[in-house]
This record gives C-alpha cells, structure tokens and sequence, in this order.
C-alpha cells in the first residue's frame, strides 16, 4: 500500500473536499479518452496525480499541477 502524504500547492495545504481529512494515498491516473483507446495509444493520453482521502476514499485529481508532496509517519 502506498505511503501516506500530505500535499500542498504552493502555500496551501490541500484537505479533502468531502470530509476535511488532510492525509492521502498518492496514485497516477491516466485520463483515457475513447478515440485514445480505439487506437491502442491510450498510454499517450494526459496524465494526473490522485489524491485518495485516508478517512473516506474521496479521489481528488489534478491535472498539470505544481503539487508537493510530504511523507506522513502513520
């Protein structure tokens, strides 16, 4: 299982939309589109970070963003 992180764009530490939780699990996320897909070059597609809340499973996705991470000691 991945390490949990804190994250912050610049100045602002991000917490989850749904139930404030400020701790997360870090994924890759591939935004596959359809024509992508048909064409077998969905490897090609635009990439994002996922953010997965701790406390509830909320996935927060950014797409080109300047996100730091910081590891968490739990």
């Amino acid at each position: 299982m991945a390490k949990p992180v804190r994250a912050a764009l610049g100045e602002i530490w991000i917490t989850c939309q749904i139930c404030k939780g400020d701790v997360f699990r870090e994924r890759g996320v591939l935004l596959n589109s359809a024509g992508m897909e048909f064409m077998k070059l969905a490897w090609a597609d635009e990439k994002a970070t996922g953010l997965i809340c701790r406390r509830c499973g909320y996935v927060h996705l950014f797409v080109d963003s300047d996100i730091k991470l910081y590891r968490v000691d739990k």
